[in-house]
């Protein structure tokens, strides 16, 4: 019996002892048999993701397993092909170990709306673990596989990072195809990673992104390097004042220790101020709705599954209803196009503050993780959006990385570019971990 397989039947063995409820599908027989392949692969042994064992998240197509979105809707159905960014994980040495569970079609923040029941935050397994990755990141912080991938709409990939005490990373919008992901808002998703580490980010990104015949909105990128502190001196770091405000005082003091680092680097931390943080969820959430809505009106039950409407969580309901609602003729004006003016103008405002930074740096979440069952109003809910939606909203690349604990649970560092300046953004994770 050789490494991997060896490898991944301690990670099914830990996988079936669990209790956070990480997956959704796991199937043994065939991931050890593709595993003994691997092995027997003599072309793929000298590839990076050689060997490495990946967890995808639910709304993403693996040929063979069961694409659910964690809904009921979807409960019967099984993926007749690979998404993009499968086919280039398996062509790398990677290896998929199951499916990970989430938000019901990705709506939610906590990993509670899901058809298959929440999923545990490991460090605190009372509290949620974030979402709506939120089986991704706990499976990544549990040690139930080596990384994994998520979405991130408004913050689905960075938020369960945060909260699970793992490296996230959203890349620029059409940095990584997103052929074969069931979509909650086009304009907003990129698949991403999660792992145990920022040079993993680096590694996982590098292979996944690229431009895609099948996706017009992807991009071109050279290959991402690791850099070096001599190529990174006299860097810039922003901050921008209203983020820290609306956090949480223990947050905003753990990120406040953390921007040490990089003044220890030698890299000068300049005070900025965006005007717009009040815009943010109100822009997002209905451009949110009205493409959310359009994206389910393919499940009607003809098809495949059920209708969306008679089986679907309250969450998602709310957002088709709404949705559908402000997509009328009548108020199509008054509510989608004054939401992409607000964006247009968002985006601005914020390209305008990278004239002078080389990233912007805030707290991930404004709040600690609430404990599984407690009762918040959709409003608190999308509260903890509030510092992740913007990198959405202006197509940039974000990520997170550790920057300390409160009572044991996590808090995570975002760290925000330009859009396509993915690679410098993966850099300073890497020298912010590595100097923490």
């Amino acid at each position: 019996m050789g490494h991997i397989v060896e490898k991944v039947q301690e990670y099914l063995e830990r996988i079936e002892r669990s209790s956070i409820n990480a997956y959704i599908q796991v199937d043994r027989e065939r991931v050890l048999k593709e595993a003994e392949n691997l092995e027997k692969n003599e072309k793929l042994k000298k590839r990076p993701l050689y060997g490495k064992v990946i967890a995808v998240k639910s709304n993403i197509n693996v040929r063979g397993y069961l694409i659910s979105c964690a809904s009921k809707t979807l409960e019967n159905y099984i993926s007749p092909y690979d998404a993009t960014v499968i086919k280039r994980i398996r062509s790398q040495g990677g290896l998929i170990i199951g499916m990970t569970n989430m938000d019901e079609f990705a709506c939610g923040s906590s990993g509670e709306t899901s058809y298959y029941g929440p999923t545990k935050n490991p460090r605190a397994e009372d509290r949620i673990p974030g979402g709506s990755s939120s089986g991704s990141a706990a499976a990544v912080s549990a040690h139930l596989c080596d990384m994994a991938l998520g979405s991130d709409t408004g913050g689905s990939i960075r938020n369960p990072a945060s909260h699970c005490g793992v490296v996230g990373f959203k890349p620029s919008y059409g940095v990584v195809s997103r052929q074969g992901l069931c979509d909650l808002a086009m304009s907003f998703d990129q698949i991403g990673p999660l792992t145990g580490n920022a040079r993993d980010a680096l590694l996982l990104t590098n292979v996944i992104k690229g431009r895609d015949i099948s996706d017009s909105t992807t991009v071109d990128t050279p290959e991402f390097k690791i850099w070096n502190k001599e190529e990174m001196k006299n860097f810039k770091i922003g901050v921008i004042k209203e983020f820290m405000e609306v956090s949480d005082e223990k947050i905003r003091e753990r990120v406040e220790r953390a921007i040490e680092i990089f003044r220890d680097l030698n890299w000068e931390v300049v005070e900025l101020s965006y005007r717009y943080i009040d815009l943010a969820l109100p822009t997002y959430y209905l451009i949110n709705y009205v493409e959310f809505f359009s994206a389910t009106r393919r499940y009607d039950g003809r098809r495949y599954g059920y209708p969306i409407e008679e089986v679907c969580g309250e969450e998602v309901l709310r957002r088709i209803m709404i949705g559908r609602h402000i997509s009328k003729k009548e108020y199509s004006g008054k509510y989608y196009k004054r939401a992409l003016q607000a964006r247009r103008m968002m985006k601005k405002e914020m390209l305008k503050l990278f004239k002078d930074v080389d990233a912007i740096v805030s707290p991930t979440v404004p709040k600690l993780p609430h404990k599984i069952g407690e009762k918040l109003t959709p409003m608190e809910m999308y509260a903890y959006d509030v510092l992740t939606v913007p990198a959405n909203l202006c197509g940039m690349c974000a990520g997170v990385v550790r920057c300390g604990e409160i009572n044991g649970i996590p808090v995570g560092l975002q760290i925000m570019g330009k859009p396509f300046e993915d690679e410098k953004i993966l850099n300073i994770m890497i020298q912010f971990e590595e100097n923490f």
